[in-house]
């Protein structure tokens, strides 16, 4: 793989909390516009620019692109966001707190349970041909509308405003060096609210352990993208258009900044995925009693005690215990359902997903089910809101079912993105969510 440092454009360690934000798609316009509310030096003024319009304004008009622009030009004059004068990495912990940390109730807390989990990740320059090229892989399938509006916000900007997040192979020499870094003083460390995770930060300011991290990165084969598919393949379009035009030759023959895009690079036995569920609004004309049935066909079916025995809101004793086995919530109850065997296929790497089986035994063979990008009696829930948020939506009566997968693991998405396979929608959900606006990348 091929990186580079680059000159950040980073907020003064005081304002840090001021300018961060989450991710540009984990929140709507609406709520970007109440986050920001008060705050001038949010960052979601240049990557939700849409909220410094009156409420109803498209996204996508060609005024909101031009306020992002006018917004990146004044946090510069202001000094909300200062560019590092040498080209340096960065190292970016997440940390899920304890519980009794940080927040109280925060989503941190709620993951974490008793221990705290920290990753560790570096913020390089990625290299757009290795995105090109296939040597940063990817396991999703992206939308055209969706990579257009980010490129027209990478062009505009001439900057990406926000990392993607890979994963790498890890190595104990990276590890190493970074466990050399962080002994030092972070130059960011706070807990963003509301989710409760710890944000630390750290400048690689020594030319030789720069120069090793370069070399180290020659040798990885290959990187993943974890989360930010779209942005990946943005940034990537951009440098690609950029270096179809008449550009001005370069020093020594050197990849022109354009080239490379901003990303935080984390080893892949650090990283935290968790369960991204379903919830159905219908039986497909069945009754409660003849979808059970249908449903021992293919799955051992066990009813949960009810009311559960841990007590009101805790759901530990109803969450998936391992690969194939599935928590069905119905009719104020919830039910284990492990796939038989010889209903799957553990040898392929898409056939052995619980989201293909559940998809193939459940959604499509029961409910009918097929298109899970268009079908409307269908929706889906990250994990981050804990099992009481399906069990709410169903007893809400929105929704008749609801169905808890067991998370996929890093290796299994490792091994679709080396078969060059896509899986199948929403079957991922990474967290802790990079925090936006730590650091800025400039294209020039």
């Amino acid at each position: 793989m091929r990186i580079k440092p680059f000159k950040g454009i980073r907020p003064p360690k005081e304002l840090v909390e001021q300018v961060s934000s989450r991710p540009y798609d984990v929140l709507n316009s609406e709520e970007a516009r109440a986050e920001a509310a008060g705050n001038e030096k949010s960052l979601y003024h240049i990557i939700k620019p849409e909220i410094n319009f009156a409420p109803g304004t498209d996204e996508h008009d060609e005024r909101v692109y031009g306020a992002a622009v006018e917004q990146f030009k004044l946090f510069k004059e202001k000094g909300w966001l200062v560019q590092d004068q040498e080209e340096k990495y960065y190292v970016y912990a997440q940390t899920i707190l304890a519980k009794g940390e940080g927040l109280e109730n925060a989503t941190g807390a709620a993951l974490a349970g008793e221990k705290a989990k920290t990753q560790y990740g570096l913020v390089v320059g990625a290299w757009v041909d290795d995105y090109l090229e296939g040597r940063i892989k990817k396991h999703e399938l992206t939308r055209k509308d969706k990579e257009e509006d980010r490129m027209k916000h990478v062009r505009v900007l001439n900057a990406n405003m926000e990392p993607v997040f890979f994963a790498y192979p890890h190595r104990e020499d990276l590890d190493e060096i970074v466990k050399e870094v962080v002994k030092g003083e972070p130059e960011y460390d706070f807990v963003a609210a509301p989710e409760g995770f710890r944000h630390t930060f750290w400048v690689i300011n020594d030319k030789q352990t720069i120069a090793r991290i370069t070399e180290i990165f020659a040798e990885i084969p290959a990187m993943y993208i974890a989360d930010g598919h779209h942005r990946s393949a943005a940034a990537a379009g951009v440098g690609a258009e950029r270096k179809s035009l008449p550009q001005p030759l370069h020093k020594g023959g050197e990849i022109p900044e354009y080239e490379f895009f901003m990303a935080v690079c984390f080893p892949d036995d650090q990283l935290n995925i968790i369960d991204y569920n379903r919830v159905v609004k219908d039986l497909n004309g069945l009754s409660e009693a003849e979808f059970l049935k249908a449903l021992e066909d293919d799955f051992e079916i066990k009813a949960y005690p009810h009311p559960l025995p841990e007590g009101k809101g805790d759901f530990s004793a109803v969450k998936p215990k391992g690969l194939h086995n599935f928590s069905l919530y119905l009719g104020g109850k919830w039910y284990s359902l492990t796939a038989k065997e010889g209903r799957y296929n553990d040898a392929d790497p898409i056939g052995v997903l619980d989201v293909t089986i559940s998809s193939n035994l459940i959604l499509d063979k029961i409910l009918g089910i097929k298109d899970l990008r268009s079908d409307k009696r269908i929706d889906f829930v990250g994990g981050i809101r804990g099992l009481g948020e399906l069990k709410r939506r169903v007893d809400s009566g929105e929704m008749k079912m609801a169905l808890a997968l067991y998370p996929v693991t890093m290796q299994q998405i490792i091994d679709i993105a080396d078969s060059g396979n896509i899986m199948p929608p929403k079957t991922t959900w990474f967290e802790p969510k990079l925090r936006s606006g730590l650091v800025v990348h400039s294209l020039e």
